[in-house]
This record gives structure tokens, sequence and C-alpha cells, in this order.
């Protein structure tokens, strides 16, 4: 059964937000008539009409309506599967964000109506982002807002209700997840201040970003696991079909900020993260030593005298993954001092990137151990190399991310009108990809023209399914680029 509102307003709302989708449909550019069985594998503009009025219908009361309602959903799912197993890509899915006024009765209904209409088979839905989790307030066990916060709605579970109402259409619902971004308003907490990110000067990534609303914390620091894990099993409660980690990474900074070139800018200031630095010495030299180049961003050979006179006994500073030479202990200080200035600040990255790699191990082996599949969402640019010793301040370390997950390289590019770019981006991950990783690549556009510079979604599947065939899953950056109008009326209802 629908859930029916029992306030009268919420239940009108929801007939007149039907009547609006009604007419935007109507205003629907098609190139010509389709079928299940198309290309793209979307319905007919006369089936989607009909399973709109049997809606419209149901949430007015009528019974009858509704046995046809669900019966055509029984068969628009198994039209939808049909078509989809010998149609490239084999799996098509949409971006989707719920808001509050998604609590009206048949609000999801129609979104996830539309999603199979144009032919997708699975939903990423975005279950935390921007300080917000899609959880029932009386069972949110997080420190973030949930996104429904009126009066009465306490128990409403959009997340769970998802799920299921997918499932019954034929679509498969993955959580998509923030990960190291916890977002503004939890930086706001007084508790929380430690948890957070840190420069050499102090700074978190809220003084750095662009629009100061994106919060990274420390991917060291306990209690940002403690918050996330609770996170986590909230999510894996309800049993979703996969999962997605997005935000992996550290903030993008702009202008001089879009490179880390010294330690400094290194986001591994904060009180867990420096102290999981120094505990990778081996030896005392090499505690000193770590010490000294993150507290001054250097070391001169007078740290190096300095050094040698205090362990008199340690010939050698020795830290993780450090390999030594013979000759090293007879070499000159300001020679030593070269060297280990080069192998400090190699550490001192591989530092960072590993906190991320680790904080995605400890984020997604829950829903793994269930059997879920977890997948991550990243920029191929990344982890990219910029100068002699430069890197792309976000530090993404995609390319080291485990096979065992889904990669979803976010191929965003634009590049004129044409698709050049966004296909060297999936090459770009196919080349560093393991044997048999899943590579799932994701693509920002609407249906049969340009938007915001990216090329029609059909130029751009076409592109990459003649680059590369052995690619057959994808997915579309979002679902309110595919119906603006639609998406603005669900955000700005009055309930």
């Amino acid at each position: 059964m629908l859930r029916i509102s029992p306030r009268k307003c919420l239940w009108r709302t929801a007939i007149a937000g039907l009547a609006l989708a009604g007419s935007l449909i109507t205003q629907q550019s098609w190139s010509k008539p389709v079928l299940a069985a198309n290309n793209y594998c979307r319905f007919t503009k006369e089936e989607i009409a009909t399973k709109e009025n049997l809606l419209r219908a149901t949430l007015e009361g009528d019974e009858q309506a509704e046995k046809q309602y669900w019966a055509t959903l029984k068969q628009h799912s198994q039209m939808l599967r049909r078509c989809r197993q010998r149609t490239w890509p084999q799996n098509q899915a949409i971006w989707l964000r719920l808001y509050p006024c998604d609590i009206r009765s048949g609000a999801i209904d129609y979104v996830l109506d539309r999603a199979v209409n144009l032919g997708y088979n699975r939903i990423y839905l975005e279950v935390f982002f921007d300080s917000q989790v899609l959880l029932p307030p009386a069972d949110n066990p997080t420190p973030w807002l949930t996104v429904v916060r009126s009066p009465g709605a306490e128990n409403i579970d959009l997340l769970a209700e998802t799920i299921a109402k997918g499932r019954k259409r034929g679509l498969q619902v993955y959580a998509a997840m923030y990960t190291l971004n916890f977002g503004y308003s939890y930086a706001q907490l007084p508790a929380k201040k430690g948890v957070l990110a840190r420069n050499r000067k102090g700074e978190n990534s809220l003084a750095v970003v662009s629009g100061g609303s994106q919060a990274f914390i420390d991917p060291y620091n306990r209690q940002a696991r403690i918050d996330y894990d609770r996170l986590v099993r909230s999510v894996l409660k309800r049993r979703p079909d996969g999962v997605l980690f997005d935000y992996v990474r550290y903030p993008q900074g702009t202008g001089t900020r879009s490179a880390v070139n010294k330690v400094g800018d290194l986001w591994i200031y904060g009180d867990a993260s420096r102290q999981a630095l120094y505990n990778r010495a081996k030896n005392n030299k090499g505690r000193a030593l770590i010490e000294r180049f993150i507290t001054k961003g250097h070391i001169t050979a007078q740290d190096v005298i300095a050094l040698d006179k205090l362990y008199p006994t340690e010939k050698i500073p020795l830290w993780e993954g450090r390999q030594a030479t013979a000759t090293e202990a007879k070499a000159s200080a300001s020679v030593r001092q070269q060297i280990w200035r080069s192998q400090l600040w190699n550490l001192s990255v591989n530092h960072a990137t590993q906190g991320v790699l680790d904080f995605l191990s400890f984020a997604s082996s829950p829903f793994a151990q269930q059997g879920i599949p977890t997948g991550a969402v990243f920029f191929p640019e990344g982890n990219r190399r910029l100068g002699k010793r430069g890197f792309d301040s976000r530090l993404q370390p995609w390319d080291k991310f485990p096979s065992s997950m889904e990669w979803h390289p976010m191929a965003y590019a634009v590049c004129g009108n044409n698709t050049s770019c966004v296909v060297k981006q999936v090459q770009q991950t196919l080349a560093k990809a393991p044997p048999n990783t899943k590579v799932i690549p994701a693509i920002a556009g609407i249906w049969g023209q340009s938007y915001r510079d990216h090329p029609p979604l059909e130029v751009q599947m076409q592109a990459l399914r003649s680059a590369f065939p052995q690619i057959n899953s994808l997915s579309h950056f979002a679902y309110p680029w595919i119906e603006p109008q639609r998406d603005r009326h669900r955000r700005f209802c009055n309930l």
C-alpha cells in the first residue's frame, strides 16, 4: 500500500505535484516515440501517462487503480530487466537526492517511476551529504541533522522506504555517502573542533575551500571514526543494494592552494594525524627528525649535527619503509640533510594519503563483510603530480583503492562540444586499474541536448562504448539536471 498521509494538505500537495509532473512530461522533448526495447530502454509516452494516471487515482483512494498500478510496476520492472540484459550498458544509474518534501504521499513513487521510465535500473541515493543524513529523526544516532525535520514526521524513514519501493520497480538502490567531508554544521559543534584536519597554520578546510561549507576531518582521529561508524551501522541496518563513498580525499584549494608543494600545506597537523606520523619512527633519531621537519617545515644541516650529538649511538634515523645505505652515516651533514629532507617529504605525503586509504577501509568493511558491494567515487586528476615535487591538493590516492571495490571515476571534464576529454579521464582510470576491477564511469549532462558545456548523454555514452566496450555500467549526474522544474518543486514545496 502507498503511505497515505493523514494530513490533507500533504495529500493535496501530492496531487498538485503530480499534475505539475504531467505538464512537464507533455513538454519533454523526444526525438521519436520510444519503447522499452529501444537503445536506451526508455518507455513510451503512452506507458508513462497510463502509469501516472494510475498513481494519481491511487492517491485519491481508488482501490482498483491501486491494484492496476502495482501490476503495471511489476510489468515495467520485468520489461526493464529484459531490456537492460540485452542493451548496453547493462547497469545505468542516476544520482538522486531527496528533500523534506518527499515525505508527501506519492512523491518517492513518482521519482522512482520517472527513473524507470528513462531506462535506469540503479539509483545512487545520497544518504549523507552537506551535514545531513537520510535517517528518521527518531532513529538517528549520528551527530548530523536529519533531512526530514517536520513535526509529526519523526518516524518517516525515507532511506528504507526508497530501498523497498525501488526494489519493487526492479531498481537497485545504492547508498551514496560523503566520507572525509563531514560538513559545515559538524564543524560548528564545540566538541568536534579537534576532529578536523588542519595544516601547519592551524587552518581547517573551512578557511581554504571556496564557499566555506566543506569541513574535512582528520582521518586518523578516533572520534571521527566513532561518529562515522554510527552512520555506517545505521545505513547497514537498512540493507541497501550497494554503497558508494564520495569525498574520499582532502579539500581542493583554489589558486595557489590548488597544489601542495611543502609539508605545511598538508592536512596532517591535527593532533591524531601528527601523533600517528611521529609513531612511524623506528628509533629516537628518526622520531626527532620527523618532529623537527613537521614543526619547522624543513630541516637544516645544523639539525643533523644536533641530532648526532643527542643520539650518538644511533648512526641513522629510521622510520617505516626507510631503506638506509651503508655509506649514509659517513656522509657530511649537508649531504644527509638533502637526502633526509626529500625522504621526509615523501613520508609526509604518504602518511596523508594512507590516512585516506585507512579511513575508506574502515568505512567500507562492515558492508563488505555482509556481502554488500562497495565503491569509491573520485576525480581522475585527484592524484596527479604537479611540478617536480608537488601534488594536487586533494591528494586522492584512487590508484591505490582496493580492486575489490567498484571504481567510479567522475568523468565530468568539458572540452568544447566533444567527448575527447571524457574519454581521456576514463582511459586514465583504466590504465591504472588492476585486472578485473569494476570501473563504472560517472558522466554529467542531460538527454538530447548539451547542458552546462556537457555534450548530450547519448553522445558521451556512444563515445565511451566505442572506446571501452569492456565497460558495462555507468551513471548519470544527476536527477535534478534531467528534470529541473520538478526538482525545484520537490525542493521548495510547502509542507
